[in-house]
């Protein structure tokens, strides 16, 4: 099976030796967005849901350059470095999806790239 490697310029470029997302077949892998402003390359200003919102639409981002959108998620993992901010990114979740939700983890970590205090990857099928 043939790999297509995603990139737009719609989402922060990788900040490493990774791709922003790897379509195999149907399945397309989209690897860690942090909240970070497309162009500028800096964290986006304000509150833990500003930054939840940052990192969902760096996420559409990319699945709209591999033909999709976020309604095609089947498996969403999100790194919080507090924990207590869980509840306010479940309220911006019901904001971006509609029932039935991808499956998701919520995972608490020590830290995160540039400092960032959330992070996602997904996975997504595309197509029917």
């Amino acid at each position: 099976m043939a790999k297509q490697i995603i990139h737009t310029e719609q989402a922060p470029a990788a900040i490493g030796p990774y791709s922003q997302a790897v379509r195999a077949g149907d399945t397309l892998y989209l690897s860690g967005q942090i909240p970070l402003v497309p162009g500028t390359g800096e964290l986006v200003a304000g509150d833990i849901q500003m930054q939840a919102r940052q990192v969902f639409s760096n996420l559409a981002a990319v699945a709209e350059a591999a033909g999709g959108d976020l309604g095609d998620l089947v498996k969403l993992n999100i790194f919080l470095t507090d924990l207590a901010h869980f509840p306010l990114v479940n309220e911006v979740m019901t904001e971006i999806f509609d029932e039935p939700y991808p499956a998701r983890a919520a995972i608490g970590v020590a830290a995160l790239p540039k400092g960032a205090e959330i992070e996602m990857d997904a996975i997504m099928v595309l197509g029917d």
